[in-house]
């Protein structure tokens, strides 16, 4: 779960500015048309007219199909992860709603009832760009999160003291194609956790 390496720490100093650089551009902003060779303004565009049996319409561009969201909380984890996990019990009812829910996302709460603080939640659901964004540059600057772009998404992760038991807290979360991995942990960061979680939904 935690950066631990010089580069990390390098690309996190630019990420601030890299996400404010992914915002969307503004629609309709164009370049202004070039003048005529005399300067007289732009040079008129004939008009087309279609041919018999066509239209004028454009072909509309084929779109990606999204990302699917996972079903299976274990499955989503290699075994090497799971065999870190032990015998954790997995979506225990007294934490409330876990496994798919109405809209689709998925909660996976890895956490022993009888234990004070020893827990991992992850929550996979559909984010879509400039939602994710705009919380992901809030979480860096308002709460002092470190963020940067592995997988060809983007990482955001946050250790702390927990204020009632010696343990580490913290929180992880991954952002790719309109999917967001967000994982808070007390006490329980088994290593590669998240991505083993990429992995499986993105593939290599």
């Amino acid at each position: 779960m935690k950066t631990r390496s010089a580069a990390v720490a390098l690309a996190a100093l630019a990420l601030a500015a890299a996400l404010a650089g992914c915002t969307p551009t503004t629609p309709g902003a164009a370049a202004s048309p070039a003048g005529t060779a005399g300067g007289s303004g732009p040079a008129p565009t004939a008009t087309k007219t279609p041919s018999p049996g066509t239209t004028g319409t454009p072909t509309p561009t084929p779109t990606t199909a999204p990302v699917a969201l996972p079903t299976d909380c274990k499955a989503i984890l290699s075994a090497d992860v799971l065999s870190r996990l032990g015998d954790t019990p997995l979506n225990s009812p007294v934490y409330g709603p876990s496994g798919v829910q109405s809209d689709g996302s998925l909660i996976c709460i890895w956490a022993d009832p009888k234990a004070d603080t020893t827990n991992i939640t992850t929550t996979i659901s559909r984010k879509y760009r400039g939602e994710a964004l705009e919380m992901l540059n809030g979480l860096v600057k308002t709460e002092g999160f470190t963020c940067y772009t592995p997988d060809k998404g983007t990482r955001c992760e946050k250790e702390w003291q927990d204020p009632k038991y010696p343990v580490t807290d913290g929180r992880t979360l991954f952002w790719r194609d309109d999917v967001l991995i967000d994982t808070r942990y007390s006490n329980l960061s088994p290593n590669g956790y998240t991505s083993s979680i990429v992995a499986s939904i993105f593939g290599s």
